[in-house]
């Protein structure tokens, strides 16, 4: 009897290794999360690509794809939203209307604190005819003026000086990402962009893009140079389709010139338009178009954040039947979307990874950048 109990110990004993060995052999397989992508590893953000692996190895693929977005600003939503992870929120003139610089300072700071992850919080203060801040007697007893004005009234010593004030402006308010300088070449009073650009030649404009990325540096304040691959004579992509004909030597030795200076003077983001550019892409527009955002990454050799104009604009959903403007956009080569449609953009990620339309290693490399973003911003505490 004692022989068959201990029979029947030691195969109980062989049955519970087996099982747990099929257990162990068959469970879901960590996923090895690395940076493949050599911009990556060579980039702007090089000396945070570290801690920000470790953060991106942690994240679910929600809290992900949630990172991959900047959101349309909705203070009643915030609380709401936060609990999907987005990178960060994009505030328009409206959200600072009714508030103070004490209020609004108090608002994005509870934001900061009930996110997960830090977060973007960008504004469009160009100066001049796009002031979503100092319009408001709130925030500064007159509008800032365009750059333009600035430098025709006192060079850019005075530019400098307001540069100065506008970083130390938005940095008391809890902004940390000043969607500008405009680096599009204009000189035509009746350019769409006309107003909102340095209204001069190419050497100029390229001089200007240098001194006002060097400005952001020196003030700490992060900026966007817009609208790639340069908007030209186009007309406004918010309300309908621009479709650009000019030459690709046209950009080489026009458009492409403010941007690529930005870039040596280490620009972190860049905006790219929904042009639709022919001799780059004729099938899509800019921000949805591997072959323009090639010509940044590779032609250009920028390695910072590449983010798309909002994809909710009018001349997205012309090219767009089926929904996918989120999946073209990532898998175009951008790492951040302006939205104001979040949660449906993020569902349609979501969707495309589970079909396979999207990887999840695209995704990897684009978190990966702007984790590293947010530690080389200084937004990930010590």
């Amino acid at each position: 009897m004692k022989l068959k109990k201990k029979w029947k110990f030691l195969l109980f004993i062989i049955l519970i290794a087996v099982v747990g060995g099929l257990i162990y052999y068959n469970r879901p397989k960590e996923k090895k999360i690395e940076i493949t992508d050599k911009t990556i590893e060579e980039g702007i953000f090089k000396d945070y690509y570290e801690e920000a692996l470790k953060v991106v190895k942690e994240m679910t693929l929600q809290e992900k794809i949630g990172q991959l977005f900047l959101v349309r600003y909705n203070e009643n939503d915030v609380e709401y939203l936060n609990n999907f992870y987005p990178g960060g929120y994009l505030l328009f003139a409206k959200d600072f209307q009714n508030d103070t610089k004490e209020s609004i300072t108090e608002e994005i700071k509870k934001d900061q604190e009930t996110s997960k992850y830090p977060l973007i919080i960008a504004v469009d203060e160009e100066g001049g005819k796009v002031t979503r801040v100092s319009q408001y007697i709130a925030y500064r007893e007159r509008k800032f003026k365009s750059p333009r004005e600035y430098y025709d009234e006192g060079g850019y010593e005075l530019l400098e000086k307001t540069e100065k004030e506008k970083a130390e402006l938005l940095k008391s308010l809890g902004i940390n990402l000043n969607l500008a300088p405009v680096a599009d070449i204009s000189t035509k009073e009746e350019d769409f962009i006309y107003n909102r650009s340095f209204g001069k030649g190419t050497e100029e404009t390229t001089e200007f893009v240098k001194k006002m990325i060097g400005y952001s540096k020196d003030n700490e304040m992060n900026a966007c140079l817009k609208h790639f691959p340069g908007y030209g004579n186009n007309e406004d992509t918010h309300t309908g389709i621009a479709i650009d004909e000019r030459s690709y030597e046209n950009f080489l030795e026009n458009d492409f010139k403010p941007f690529e200076a930005g870039i040596k003077e280490g620009v972190p983001s860049i905006l790219v338009s929904h042009n639709v550019v022919v001799s780059m892409d004729k099938d899509y527009p800019s921000s949805l178009s591997k072959k323009v955002i090639g010509e940044l990454r590779n032609t250009l050799g920028f390695t910072g954040i590449i983010m798309t104009d909002d994809l909710d604009m009018d001349a997205v959903k012309s090219y767009v039947e089926d929904g996918k403007a989120a999946t073209l956009a990532i898998n175009a080569g951008n790492d951040m979307i302006i939205t104001s449609d979040f949660m449906n953009m993020k569902n349609e990620l979501l969707e495309s990874v589970e079909s396979g339309e999207l990887s999840e290693e695209t995704i990897n490399q684009a978190v990966i950048r702007i984790i590293a973003w947010k530690y080389y911003s200084g937004l990930f505490e010590e």
